[in-house]
């Protein structure tokens, strides 16, 4: 483990945060690294744009008709806005289905005033609003195109869910008898594996003309779809939108943690996992080591100047520390 940011009360250093982190090429070259860039952790969403990949080979994506911004909704951990809701809507009816099949669980909007929105009108959170009810809608027209079992798509056994696996496993040049598979927050399986080979996979999505035939294609596609329509596969406020509006890279957080960013054409990548989830200090490491990379600059560094440190306060509301990163990328030999 390696120490990537320190949280301040004062000037006393009360916290510590470790983490990993493994920048690579679309050959599978370690270019840069923290901690141990061979660390097994669980990609969670993470993992949309590969998923959605599976949606796209299958010609579901086609076949249904589906927009440039519906394709970025596959991909979203969404805020649960009322564009959200109308896209994931609009992807099940093109299917010639509803909400109703949808088995993500149900919570409230990430977005606060759309939650209150919500309790305000007396209208009670439903599957919709599941920040992953993109993912599921994805699931769902892939099995119907398919022929296949639509009460049952989420689970572990089914084509779709082995489907996925594969195309990880296909993606990031790993086995898939290796990969290490528990259940996500939304009830699909989630998948574990090397940071190194999981920054693999991202990498050649980055470099899509190094993927065999038609997937190249889709990944441009998916990675496209994601830049062009940033807030669709995130929401307003988040980190992920913010780095696709202003660089040339398509980025997905995944919880408890992780994060990817693909540096488009370049085949370069890079994941990062926090050992303890910690979501703000994930985002300035994030911004921390793209800025290393030179990817975040003195022209565009303001535009994620609220993800560079994080303000400690207390119930007063009054500043009374700071978290702030502390490491240095390491250059592999």
């Amino acid at each position: 483990m390696e120490i990537l940011a320190n949280s301040f009360r004062g000037d006393f250093k009360d916290l510590i945060y470790t983490g990993h982190i493994a920048v690579v090429d679309y050959e599978g070259n370690l270019l840069y690294y923290c901690g141990d860039p061979e660390k097994v952790a669980f990609a969670r969403s993470s993992a949309k744009p590969m998923q959605t990949m599976c949606a796209m080979e299958s010609g579901a994506i086609d076949a249904f008709c589906l927009s440039e911004d519906e394709i970025s909704l596959l991909c979203a951990s969404h805020n649960g806005e009322k564009m959200h809701e109308n896209g994931v809507r609009s992807i099940l009816s093109k299917a010639g289905l509803d909400e109703s099949y949808l088995q993500c669980g149900k919570h409230a909007p990430f977005d606060a005033p759309s939650a209150k929105a919500l309790e305000d009108a007396g209208i009670p959170f439903s599957e919709i609003h599941c920040n992953c009810s993109g993912k599921h809608s994805g699931m769902l027209i892939t099995a119907k195109h398919l022929g296949e079992s639509l009460d049952d798509y989420y689970t572990r056994p089914h084509n779709v869910q082995q489907r996925i696996t594969n195309m990880i496993a296909d993606l990031c040049c790993y086995d898939a008898d290796k990969i290490v598979l528990g259940t996500d927050g939304c009830g699909v399986p989630v998948h574990a594996l090397p940071l190194k080979n999981f920054a693999l996979g991202i990498a050649r999505l980055a470099k899509a003309d190094c993927l065999p035939g038609k997937r190249a294609e889709y990944a441009k596609r998916i990675t496209t779809a994601m830049r062009n329509y940033p807030l669709m596969m995130s929401g307003t406020g988040r980190i992920d939108a913010a780095l696709m509006d202003n660089l040339n890279v398509f980025a997905k957080s995944g919880a408890d943690g992780y994060f990817i960013v693909g540096l488009i054409d370049q085949g370069i990548a890079m994941a990062v996992k926090i050992d303890d989830g910690n979501g703000d200090v994930r985002d300035m490491v994030v911004v921390e080591a793209l800025r290393q990379l030179g990817v975040i600059n003195e022209e565009n560094a303001h535009h994620f100047a609220k993800w560079a440190k994080k303000e400690v306060r207390n119930h007063k509301e009054e500043l009374v520390g700071y978290t702030l990163v502390d490491f240095q990328l390491h250059k592999a030999e």
